[in-house]
């Protein structure tokens, strides 16, 4: 769920790049970081824990000066939260130097790690980013593009790449197209790639495309024209869960607006079945254009009835289970003066652990609210996501091993309901396929 940006033959790249990760900061909140490259060759490097405003100053970018840069903001699905473990991953080699950010997880990670290592490789991190740059270091390739490609032959998994050398920039995108990739024009002529175009309008950037699935993309210092090379044959499977959770409502993910998609999901949730209920509220905030999508298919008035505190991380991708129960109380705070009394409909995103949403419905219940009809806007998550996203066994997922109604009495509602598989695809477009592997457990990546 990281997010990612490059940015090439634009004056001030690296500035470029810190906006452009301060849109996309929902994607990851452990570390941020950039790697610019200058006229000379130099690649300098910046990266810290904290968040992008935290970790970079107005001196950073008396450093990081150059007409390349890439950067990356973490959410640690693989390795751990140390400091080494931050991006980019910048290193020496026979072919001079690059930086490397990775968006993904590869799933054979383990087994090319302890091959590597087991050939005399030494590891400085716990990432599976590591494991591409020894590939790249120790392949007998001539050239760093055909390094790249015997690479990633090697790794298997869903990944989004941005590899910055003395003078190229390569952007990759696995052949399914798991996490999201776009291409952008600066208005100075420059590119951009970023996980989501959100970035791009905080830039002012043209959105030119989708990175395809399979393809790499070869951007090279003072040429106006990149290269494209499908590098694997693409067999597309964008992640559901970018639409349901992950990506901002203003952007735009192959095509379909992320909000639009949302909205589509929750009317398809009024649809299920009608309940009695004064009003509709969301779980602020990527709950709400599904609720707005609710109250208007089912004709309830909409009230935004609880309140998120905006300088409170995501819970979702906070590590630490007691510092989730702290956050949501610090997080959300329901107005009881709008609920007592009242019987609403609480429209949330997903139910994954049911942390958040029992502490909700605690908080709901205090304010005094009658009755509570929660809906999910996304089907029931029963199987951990190998592909980037922080659910790795079956015991942190409360519907893994509970019915809907135990999950119900479980959280506290008086009624609850998820979308199916066949609705969720509904409101994204049946035309495609999507990753749906935590609803349906088809791990097609092995």
């Amino acid at each position: 769920m990281c997010a990612i940006v490059g940015v090439i033959n634009s004056k001030d790249a690296a500035k470029t790049a810190y906006y452009a990760l301060f849109s996309m900061q929902h994607r990851g909140q452990e570390s941020s970081g950039i790697s610019s490259c200058d006229e000379n060759g130099i690649i300098k490097t910046i990266k810290a824990s904290g968040l992008v405003t935290e970790v970079f100053g107005k001196d950073s970018f008396e450093i990081l000066k150059g007409d390349m840069a890439i950067g990356h903001n973490r959410y640690a699905t693989a390795g751990t939260q140390s400091l080494l473990d931050a991006q980019p991953v910048a290193v020496n080699y026979a072919l001079g130097s690059l930086s490397l950010v990775h968006n993904g997880n590869l799933v054979n990670k383990d087994s090319v790690r302890n091959e590597l290592i087991n050939e005399g490789a030494i590891f400085a991190t716990n990432m599976d980013t590591e494991n591409i740059v020894h590939l790249i270091a120790r392949s007998h390739e001539e050239h760093l593009k055909d390094r790249i490609i015997a690479a990633l032959k090697k790794i298997v998994g869903a990944y989004c790449l941005l590899i910055q050398s003395r003078h190229k920039i390569f952007a990759i995108r696995d052949r399914y197209g798991v996490r999201p990739l776009s291409l952008g024009r600066l208005k100075d002529g420059g590119y951009i790639v970023a996980s989501e175009t959100c970035a791009f309008d905080l830039v002012e950037a043209e959105f030119i495309r989708d990175v395809r699935p399979g393809e790499m993309i070869t951007f090279e210092r003072g040429k106006d024209e990149f290269v494209s090379e499908q590098i694997f044959d693409p067999d597309p499977r964008i992640c559901a869960f970018e639409y349901i959770y992950f990506a901002r409502p203003d952007s735009v993910i192959e095509g379909k607006s992320v909000y639009e998609a949302r909205k589509r999901m929750g009317a398809a949730l009024a649809r299920k079945s009608k309940v009695e209920a004064d009003f509709v509220i969301p779980v602020p905030d990527s709950g709400v254009a599904a609720a707005l999508g609710y109250a208007k298919q089912s004709g309830l008035p909409f009230e935004a009835a609880i309140v998120r505190n905006h300088y409170v991380g995501r819970t979702f991708i906070e590590p630490s289970q007691e510092m989730r129960n702290l956050k949501v109380k610090l997080k959300l705070n329901p107005m009881s003066s709008v609920l007592k009394g009242k019987s609403v409909v609480v429209v949330d995103d997903s139910i994954v652990r049911g942390t958040t949403s029992k502490k909700i419905v605690d908080l709901l219940r205090h304010a005094g609210v009658s009755k509570i009809h929660f809906r999910v806007a996304c089907p029931e998550l029963k199987f951990p996501e190998r592909y980037g996203i922080d659910t790795p066994s079956f015991d942190e997922l409360i519907s893994s091993k509970r019915s809907v109604e135990q999950v119900r009495e479980y959280i506290g509602a008086d009624t609850l309901e998820f979308l199916d598989i066949a609705e969720l695809v509904g409101s994204l477009g049946d035309e495609r396929r999507y990753s749906l592997v935590s609803f349906d457990g088809d791990y097609f990546i092995k």
